[in-house]
């Protein structure tokens, strides 16, 4: 048993790859960036993935190595590895590649799935940390491989697929972390997402992590609050007030969505805490990756 200092680390990183997935808006990016930090800084051989085709992470990640993949990139290395490099010339020069993934349903999801499939068989990467699609999406990103072994027999696609699937339902190789905000959406599309990735695709869940938590020092009540603000005008005390006030009750609708989160997915949760800026850096990346390290985002 890892001291508990170590437990929000190791149990975010408990497999070669990590594929990090939420709600849009909830901070899946952030939370990827912040694994693979405090995993680097573990020492670890970290590669982050990137699938959404809007490169984000090699600004917060000066020195982590980043891999953007797409489905066309992703079809044409498979073509040229399985001696089709003609057929993947072709398609590249005439713009074809890039909708051939949408004609068979589960095409572009496995062709991704199987490259990082690949970069995990490498044993070049202690650990690989994939951004992954928004929650709704997880759901058919992941099951892509399923759906093809059930409608192809036999081949170089069902073989693909076979191999991904071995992936998806090795918990020392594959997990899954979600990321939710302590509010109600995102907290109920989390509990859905996560029983549905269970029963449809039997991947092994890491924790959920909880993200912009505010957590600090006791805020004051109403009568501090004026005592301390005795000296200025009346409305001023009174808007800090009201703001001290709005802060006390979206502490109180946190923890309470927190609790229900424990009481409706019995699984490890880790909590990161709120940055309040306008835009993340590198450097807060790395602070809220020391709480990862230094165990400050216990599991509840």
């Amino acid at each position: 048993m890892p001291p508990e200092s170590e437990f929000p680390l190791q149990s975010l990183t408990a497999a070669r790859v990590v594929v990090v997935a939420g709600k849009g808006g909830v901070g899946k990016t952030t939370v990827t960036a912040v694994i693979a930090r405090a995993a680097s800084d573990a020492g670890r051989r970290v590669l982050v993935v990137e699938l959404d085709g809007k490169p984000a992470l090699a600004e917060l990640l000066p020195d982590v190595e980043v891999l953007a993949i797409s489905a066309p990139d992703a079809l044409d290395e498979y073509l040229r590895d399985h001696g089709f490099a003609r057929i993947a010339k072709r398609l590249n020069r005439t713009g074809v590649i890039d909708v051939v993934g949408t004609a068979a349903p589960g095409i572009d999801d496995i062709v991704v799935l199987g490259k990082i499939k690949q970069l995990e068989r490498s044993g070049d990467y202690d650990l690989i940390v994939v951004d992954g699609p928004a929650a709704g999406h997880a759901i058919t990103f992941l099951t892509a491989a399923a759906g093809l072994a059930d409608a192809v027999s036999s081949g170089p696609v069902r073989a693909q697929a076979d191999d991904v699937l071995e992936l998806l339902h090795d918990a020392e190789r594959c997990q899954v972390v979600l990321v939710t905000l302590p509010e109600t959406t995102p907290v109920n599309e989390v509990v859905e997402t996560a029983f549905a990735l269970e029963d449809e695709v039997g991947v092994q869940l890491g924790p959920v992590v909880v993200n912009a938590v505010d957590v600090g020092d006791a805020l004051p009540d109403d009568a501090a609050v004026r005592a301390a603000t005795a000296d200025l005008d009346p409305a001023t005390a009174q808007d800090l007030v009201d703001a001290a006030a709005f802060r006390r009750s979206r502490r109180e609708m946190e923890a309470g969505e927190i609790a229900r989160l424990a009481a409706e997915l019995p699984i490890p949760k880790v909590t990161l805490p709120a940055r309040l800026v306008a835009g993340l850096t590198a450097a807060d990346i790395s602070e809220l990756a020391g709480v990862l390290r230094g165990g400050t985002g216990v599991p509840t």
